[in-house]
């Protein structure tokens, strides 16, 4: 019997700092597969519906929302509730929240496993103390990067969860309304 897929809604970061997450994730996890640096705004979850009425729901709310900044803070974990090292989002998370409840309805709603907590996820193990070992050196090496803490969020993907730790971009998702003149029509 086949699970049903999952998906996610996330917002990647392709600035200095995803580039720093994306290789610190590949020093202290090598086997891993490759995964994007992003932060999630829909953790994984099985639809309510189909695809199709998904991204009408995503498109329609998305297109009420400006685009925003982001500013990160400090490596923390979520242990013991979860092995998982991240980056605390310091400024404007509660705009995170707000388009994460506003997107947890209808085709996309689902109970969360975890009270939602806007991050950037560096790498999530197998036990806690791999995990606290990879927090101490994800802390090291996060205090020494000098590029922007900044992220501004105004594009996010929808995404499908094709096999554990692999997922597929089905459709980007724009924040705020894009005004097209007439005569470009």
């Amino acid at each position: 019997m086949m699970l049903a897929p999952r998906y996610s809604l996330v917002a990647y970061v392709k600035s200095p700092v995803g580039q720093f997450v994306e290789s610190l994730r590949r020093q202290l996890q090598p086997d891993l597969p490759y995964l994007a640096a992003h932060v999630t705004v829909l953790p994984p979850r099985v639809l309510q519906g189909e695809e199709l009425a998904a991204t009408d729901l995503l498109e329609e709310v998305c297109s009420r929302v400006d685009p925003f900044e982001i500013a990160l803070g400090d490596v923390e974990t979520f242990c013991p509730a979860t092995p998982t090292v991240f980056i605390r989002i310091a400024r404007a998370g509660y705009r995170l929240r707000e388009l994460h409840d506003r997107l947890n309805t209808g085709v996309l709603a689902a109970a969360e496993q975890f009270p939602y907590m806007p991050h950037l996820t560096i790498l999530k193990l197998a036990d806690q103390e791999k995990a606290l070992q990879a927090y101490k050196i994800s802390h090291e090496f996060w205090a020494r990067f000098e590029g922007s803490r900044r992220i501004e969020i105004k594009e996010l993907t929808f995404v499908r969860e094709e096999e554990e730790n692999r997922w597929v971009d089905l459709a980007p998702v724009p924040l705020g309304r894009t005004l097209v003149s007439r005569g470009s029509r």
